[in-house]
């Protein structure tokens, strides 16, 4: 169980604190039920509400800043996801991001930015699908890897995509 104060990653709203653990007080929820109380760190407006004993849900906590370190120096070793045919693609891209798993998120990156790369190349513009899916993957990873290394996201983001090798915009 987390506790307030934590920040952990979860499925798709990326980096939270833990703000609260409480049971709900609305028609329809147990009431003995504790559920966590999560703000989105980027998004200081919104807020999450989990079941704490929800086992479905992808949550851990924020990778520590030596994880973050050794994840940045692996990075160059980090291979492209194995993604097999266009009508099969968009599952492996919502499969790797479903898991929150930062070394899956680079493989995920750095598929995106060859294929981007392959395609202009061949003068085709990127995909609408592969360039929002290379979005959400950035956000995810270089939002964990600021709080981690206690870095702007401004920083991180040039950092990983000069290792990484994906042009500034």
């Amino acid at each position: 169980m987390f506790k307030i104060g934590d920040h952990v990653v979860y499925g798709s709203k990326g980096v939270c604190a833990v703000a609260d653990i409480t049971q709900m007080k609305m028609p329809g929820a147990e009431k003995e039920r504790p559920y966590y109380v999560l703000h989105p760190v980027w998004d200081s407006g919104a807020r999450v509400y989990l079941p704490a004993d929800n086992e479905k849900a992808v949550i851990r906590k924020v990778i520590t800043k030596e994880e973050g370190k050794q994840l940045i120096s692996e990075m160059p070793k980090i291979g492209c996801l194995p993604v097999a045919e266009d009508k099969k693609r968009e599952q492996d891209y919502k499969d790797a991001m479903r898991t929150c798993d930062c070394r899956l998120l680079v493989s995920l990156i750095k598929t995106l930015a060859a294929r981007k790369e392959e395609r202009i190349a061949a003068g085709k513009k990127n995909t609408a699908l592969d360039e929002r899916y290379l979005r959400a993957a950035e956000h995810e990873l270089y939002d964990e890897l600021a709080i981690a290394l206690d870095q702007s996201k401004e920083e991180v983001t040039s950092q990983i995509r000069k290792i990484i090798g994906i042009p500034e915009n």
